[in-house]
């Protein structure tokens, strides 16, 4: 039986929490971008039939024919996951071992539900992007827009696949066409607010109790999970702390700060949604 009372106590001591968020917390959640699975039949099951789509990244990267067409696709996604969103357990559980605890999160996933959730936007950097901003799509200049309240209106106006022309989003400096804020590779615009905040929010802790808790990120990912290795190794004080369910990967200099778990209690709380029991971790307790 696993002892969790040195990683509990980690929690309980830590003065700052830094979550690293990858594909399998939002799998965990329901969101699925890689599957071709009931849900996104149920979703983009037209979209399937006419294009050969076979997940929602598929959609999501298309070169589509028409800009209704292409923001019918994202006015339903959006609408699924973003407006229609309710905070999960495992988000619930998650806010609550963080408790009254400073923290930052830096995270791939699009989908904006740590701020939907009630994570503070001020602490999350979205390193790809979301889906609840946009941007010209040229760009012509580096402004970013609400996209959740556009999409919505369009969710509603959609017909067969398309929205109106007319309500087709446009760049409010040039007139021409919009993206949404992800997946625009080399034109999406960068985000230096927010990884100016992290930084701080690193410096601020150098040398401090971190910890560092990571969810559902495979072993391959550079753009979150090694530079996270790398800050531990390079943090005296630092743990490092890995769930993922089937794939677990710690690099070797930093194994005695680490603990990690491809099943169990805790990363069944955290990725299969049952309850945390919060005082094991002393939630809110600076």
């Amino acid at each position: 039986m696993i002892d969790w009372n040195p990683i509990a106590k980690k929690f309980r001591e830590a003065d700052a929490i830094l979550i690293g968020a990858s594909n399998g917390l939002s799998i965990t959640e329901g969101l699925h971008l890689f599957a071709d699975n009931a849900t996104f039949e149920r979703l983009f099951g037209d979209f399937k039939q006419k294009y050969g789509l076979r997940c929602i990244l598929q959609g999501m990267m298309a070169g589509w024919p028409s800009e209704e067409e292409k923001w019918a696709f994202w006015a339903r996604l959006i609408h699924r996951y973003c407006g229609q969103y309710q905070p999960t357990p495992v988000m619930n559980d998650l806010k609550a071992i963080v408790g009254e605890k400073d923290y930052f999160v830096v995270t791939s996933n699009g989908e904006g539900h740590f701020e939907l959730c009630g994570f503070d936007p001020t602490k999350i950097y979205e390193i790809e992007g979301n889906w609840i901003t946009m941007q010209c799509a040229r760009p012509c200049h580096d402004t970013l827009y609400s996209s959740l309240e556009v999409a919505e209106k369009l969710s509603a106006a959609e017909q067969g696949g398309h929205v109106p022309t007319e309500l087709v989003p446009r760049c409010p400096k040039c007139g021409g066409p919009m993206d949404i804020h992800m997946g625009a590779g080399q034109r999406m615009i960068p985000d230096a607010a927010a990884q100016a905040r992290f930084q701080n929010f690193l410096k601020t802790y150098h040398g401090k109790k971190l910890v560092v808790l990571e969810l559902g990120i495979g072993w391959r990912n550079q753009l979150i999970k090694a530079p996270m290795m790398r800050l531990v190794a390079g943090e005296p004080n630092a743990t490092y702390v890995t769930i993922n369910l089937g794939e677990i990967y710690i690099a070797d200099n930093i194994k005695e700060k680490s603990s990690d778990w491809t099943g169990g209690w805790m990363s069944c709380c955290l990725l299969s949604g049952r309850r945390v029991r919060y005082d094991d971790f002393g939630a809110g307790s600076k």
